[in-house]
């Protein structure tokens, strides 16, 4: 039996990525979460039994340590870090906390036998790019706000410990991806739910910033197609859509496909970490997914079903 944790396993992401993996019956699944942004009723369904979740933060070597030592893992999908805009700006000292789960993970990670570790790094390690597509390879790092350089951080970690000691590592960076279990402060699941309540869409700014939205399937499943095929070890992968959109474009297809009667509100630009454009080179995703992208408006009808 493959053996394999996630931290930030009740967050939207990680618990996504728990359900696609206990359906294959030779994986043990630990879910780990302080629950700080993590929500319970986001893991996976009773009726399966090869996985569990233990109340935990990463960032205490106390806490994490019995978890990793007692199991043996053969993977671990780090994915547990203070996350959103607004949070992470009005936290920065809470965001650089999360170096020290990457000391912990990575530690008891190369003490234990992890066979590879999945890191979700995020497209904002980017910062306001100096090219579009942003490659994995050739695009700088142009990050500044403490979300992005910890993420930075967590990457130069990674790569560390595989020059030392051997640790493997896939570097995934995230960029916007939305579905079912999404939080609602995010500017996709935010959309929906004001539009189904005919409530005001607020935008900040002009709303001409561009973004790519991925659906949440995509990102599954080019991930564990990577875990299962040993793809991209010590390496990096975006993981995203392609397909450049502005926030007032989403807004107004969000408001088209729910027949709502919502209005647009404008408010005033965010003083920082709203970057103008961000659009992925996703030729390493592709190969992964193995199937076109899922449309915008498909994904959307997903949600719909779900809410």
């Amino acid at each position: 039996m493959t053996k394999i944790l996630i931290t930030g396993g009740a967050g939207f992401i990680g618990s996504s990525l728990a359900d696609k993996l206990i359906q294959n019956p030779d994986n043990y699944v630990v879910l780990v979460d302080n629950l700080l942004t993590g929500d319970i009723q986001k893991l996976p369904h009773k009726k399966y039994t090869n996985w569990r979740f233990i109340k935990c933060d990463a960032n205490d070597y106390r806490d994490i340590s019995p978890v990793m030592t007692s199991f043996s893992f053969d993977y671990v999908f780090h994915y547990a870090a203070v996350v959103g805009v607004k949070r992470t700006l009005d936290n920065p000292v809470m965001v650089l906390q999360d170096i020290d789960g990457f000391k912990n993970v990575l530690d008891l990670s190369k003490n234990t036998g992890v066979k590879r570790v999945f890191f979700s790094s995020s497209s904002e390690v980017y910062g306001e790019p100096v090219e579009l597509p942003q490659n994995e390879h050739t695009t700088p790092l142009n990050s500044r706000l403490p979300y992005a350089v910890v993420k930075n951080v967590g990457e130069s970690f990674c790569r560390s410990y595989q020059a030392e000691f051997g640790l493997d590592f896939t570097l995934l960076r995230f960029f916007n991806t939305y579905g079912e279990k999404q939080s609602t402060d995010f500017v996709m699941s935010k959309f929906i739910k004001s539009a189904l309540a005919n409530k005001d869409i607020t935008i900040y700014g002009d709303g001409s910033q561009t973004r790519t939205f991925c659906y949440i399937d995509d990102n599954i499943d080019a991930t564990i197609y990577a875990l299962e095929n040993e793809l991209f070890i010590n390496d990096v992968v975006n993981i995203g859509n392609d397909k450049l959109m502005t926030i007032l474009e989403l807004a107004e297809v969000i408001i088209k496909i729910t027949n709502s009667k919502s209005n647009i509100v404008h408010l005033p630009p965010l003083p920082e970490g709203d970057m103008t454009r961000r659009q992925p080179d996703i030729s390493k995703m592709k190969q992964l997914l193995q199937r076109d992208l899922t449309p915008l408006e498909v994904g959307i009808r997903k949600v719909l079903t779900y809410f």
